[in-house]
Formats: C-alpha cells, structure tokens, sequence
C-alpha cells in the first residue's frame, strides 16, 4: 500500500501514522516511513532514538549537487533525472519491518520554484512511490504538494487527518480538492481526538462528501508522548480503531 498522511497542524497526523506504520510492520512486508513534514517527528512518534540524528535529504547539498550535476556556483542548469535507486537503502533508519527516511524541506528562498534541492526532493518521492515494492506510509505537511499529478495517482489513499474543529475541517476540504485535481481517487478522514457522539456527528455534519473512514477517541496518553522519549502505549480502544483502519484499507487496495 502507498499512503499520504495529511491534515492541519496539530490534528494528529503524525501520531496517526506512526501507530499505522507499527500495525503494518507486524506483517511479512516490510514498511519504508516518509517524513515529509519540515518538523521531522516521525522518528519519534515511531521511537526510533537514532532518528534524531538523521540529516534530511533535502539538507544534503553535497549529495543533491552531485546527483544533479551542478556546478560550484551555478544552479541554473541541472539533471531532471538525477539516479535515485541506492538512496533509500543508504540512508534509511531500520528497526525491524520499519525503515524511515527523511525527507525534509528547501528552506531557502524561491523553494517552490525549480531549483535542484526542490527537484531532487520530488523526484526521490516519486520514485519511492512509483519504483518501490514495500509498503509506503508518507507523513505530508498539512496538504499534498510534494506530490506531482503522475506520482499521486500512483498513491492508493490520501488519509487526512481531522479534529472536531472548522479550521481542521476546512483544511481537509482544500486537501481534498487538490489531491482530486491531480488524480488521486481515494481520499478518506479520519476523525481524531474524538470525546464522544457529539464530535462524530460534528464532523460527519462538516466534512460534506469526504468519506469518515474511522474515528479515534482522546487520549490522555497524547499528551503524555511529548513528556518523554521513545514509544507509548495507548489505550485498547485506539488500538482496535487502528487495527480497523488498517482492515479496511487492505481491503479497498486494488
């Protein structure tokens, strides 16, 4: 399965996907972690301890100028088809089923424009989509830029992520209408930080024609994650809601 992961900052997301990862590497296969958000938490939300000395590839400006071509000083002209193949493997972080890489983001000036750091970037998740045979599970920043038209039809789900609040609502309905303007065909919700009936009835009320695929209760050990190091345990009610997910989606993958 090749997934994004997205939604407003704060609704969760990466949390999300890091328990989603986990459920997926019980299986055989193996499960490659994207982080694609600038905050680069996904290592922690998976307990990889090492992730934190991980330098994102986007920051890479020996490696990126050499597979581009580029010369000292110039930037102008560069390979739009830079090799690829060995990065993954290279510099990856493996724990068990799970291997993480980092993606990172330009930060410079004129980042959305066709420079080499931005192109080597989009290229390498495009092929990490499209080239790759184990599972994929993207961590995006809040929408689906990083993704070109080719690459996202190539994804199987855009899960967006959402609170019992209008400003996460209103994200997922511009996430929504981009991720179907470039050819992705199924994007679900996910209704997060859910206190009861009340809140899935908000977002069921809200969220107008995006499929709520599962809901996922509050919990107090959220907010506990982020007072110390490594895993935690959440309760065996988001644990079923992630298992459920996970069901769901092996069987709606064509």
């Amino acid at each position: 399965m090749k997934i994004a992961f997205t939604g407003k900052g704060g609704v969760g997301k990466t949390t999300l996907a890091g328990l989603f990862i986990q459920a997926l590497a019980k299986g055989e296969k193996e499960v490659l972690a994207v982080d694609c958000d600038p905050s680069i938490n996904l290592g922690r939300a998976l307990g990889l301890e090492s992730a934190r000395k991980i330098t994102p590839i986007a920051e890479m400006e020996k490696l990126i100028n050499e597979r581009m071509g580029v010369s000292e000083g110039n930037k102008t002209f560069f390979k739009l088809n830079p090799k690829l193949d060995d990065i993954p493997d290279k510099f990856a972080v493996k724990s068990g089923n799970i291997k993480l890489i980092v993606m990172g983001a330009v930060e410079k000036g004129g980042s959305g424009c066709m420079c080499p750091e931005n192109t080597f970037v989009k290229n390498l998740l495009s092929h990490l989509i499209l080239k790759r045979g184990e599972h994929l599970v993207m961590d995006m920043v809040a929408g689906i830029e990083h993704l070109g038209r080719g690459t996202a039809e190539s994804c199987d789900f855009v899960l967006i992520v959402v609170e019992p609040t209008l400003d996460a609502i209103g994200v997922a309905k511009k996430i929504r209408i981009f991720a179907r303007d470039i050819g992705v065909k199924k994007i679900y919700a996910i209704g997060n930080k859910v206190r009861g009936a009340e809140d899935i009835e908000f977002i069921k009320k809200n969220i107008d024609d995006i499929t709520l695929l599962d809901t996922i209760d509050f919990d107090e050990c959220f907010l506990k994650k982020d007072k110390k190091d490594g895993t935690f345990e959440v309760s065996k009610k988001v644990n079923e809601s992630i298992q459920r997910i996970k069901k769901i989606l092996e069987e709606d993958t064509d």
